[in-house]
């Protein structure tokens, strides 16, 4: 599919410096898209100024957090699409401290849709969610119309901020997609925590020829979908006037069970091991079973299928992570691993919150 509709327009990506947002901000300016990115850069959040150097004399950068109620109505200004990817991303955090959920995932959409109320309500908005908002699955595939029951603060925020979206769009006819993202994978994600993204930090285990823990009898099923077809879907839905409105799974319909995946990648990397491990009872507590994706509404409404086969994803993401490990992992003289980033030339110093 062909994405002219982007060519010159103005984009705000929010937590653009992060895993997904940073893919999405390489795309959209190869295509031609004015790219403004926000990002508080939390440290162990994963936003990386490495992550946007291929585009670096391409876009702007305003580090600023989506709580920030002036800088936010600046910046959502002119937008002619705005996608929401900022957050606290954490489900063992909020299991200690859910405040920071409350205050990003609600807060701040919160402050992000009443700025494009005020000031942009022209622009077409994407929400990225994740698929925990469903909770434990009632049947296999999931749909968007199965009941939502989440198990934690993290996945609570997320359905919230949802649905406050939902509201802008209905009340306020702020025209919104809404996803729910199933276990994506891939470059630019930070590698140095197991906090975010199993897949990845299983790569990071076989990358260093550790040992990767298998919780039960790895059969438990998820999908999981490459970010580059992660990217493709929202782009799709932002230039699918169908899909305003809409709740769209993004994921795959090709379950894989755990222990596959570990093998699968310990296959692909040439290198790691695994074993079986006992859950411990906070992750029992919080495991919902299995879960995968059916993606056939958002195929329905805009022709996205994932293409990429989770080896031919794998293969990609660790190639990657051989070339550029050093800014994802690699420990600094402290023994710590550290994030070392190339800075961002002159054009990319942070816009300045209007004066009002």
């Amino acid at each position: 599919m062909t994405y002219n509709k982007f060519v010159g327009k103005s984009v705000l990506i929010t937590g653009g410096m992060g895993f997904i947002g940073s893919n999405l901000a390489v795309r959209l300016a190869q295509l031609g898209a004015k790219v403004t990115i926000l990002d508080a850069m939390i440290p162990d959040y994963g936003g990386n100024e490495f992550n946007v150097v291929p585009i670096a004399n391409q876009i702007r950068v305003n580090y600023c957090d989506i709580r920030d109620e002036m800088a936010v109505s600046y910046l959502v200004r002119g937008q002619d699409y705005i996608f929401h990817l900022a957050g606290q991303v954490c489900h063992l955090m909020s299991l200690s401290n859910p405040f920071p959920d409350i205050e990003m995932n609600i807060t701040g959409t919160a402050v992000l849709m009443e700025a494009c109320r005020k000031y942009n309500p022209q622009a077409t908005v994407v929400y990225t969610g994740t698929r925990g908002q469903y909770g434990p699955s009632v049947s296999l595939p999931v749909n968007e119309e199965a009941p939502t029951n989440p198990k934690g603060i993290y996945e609570i925020s997320n359905l919230t901020a949802e649905k406050i979206i939902k509201v802008y769009n209905d009340a306020h006819g702020i025209k919104s997609v809404l996803l729910r993202l199933s276990n994506i994978y891939g470059p630019r994600s930070q590698m140095r925590h197991s906090r975010f993204g199993v897949c990845n930090w299983f790569i990071r285990l076989a990358m260093d020829n550790q040992t990767i823990q298998v919780y039960g009898d790895g059969s438990i099923l998820r999908d999981f979908c490459y970010v580059e077809d992660c990217v493709d879907a929202i782009l799709r839905v932002a230039i699918t006037p169908q899909a305003y409105g809409e709740i769209f799974n993004v994921g795959s319909d090709v379950p894989v069970s755990f222990l596959e995946l570990v093998k699968t990648i310990i296959s692909v990397a040439n290198q790691g091991h695994w074993e079986f491990a006992e859950f411990s009872p906070e992750r029992k507590a919080q495991e919902p079973g299995d879960f995968y994706s059916d993606i056939s509404k958002i195929e329905r409404f805009c022709g996205w299928r994932p293409n990429t086969s989770l080896e031919e994803g794998l293969a990609k993401t660790i190639a990657y992570y051989t070339a550029h490990g050093e800014y994802y992992w690699q420990s600094d003289k402290n023994g710590q691993a550290g994030l070392s980033c190339t800075p961002l030339p002159d054009p990319n110093k942070a816009l300045s919150p209007a004066k009002s």
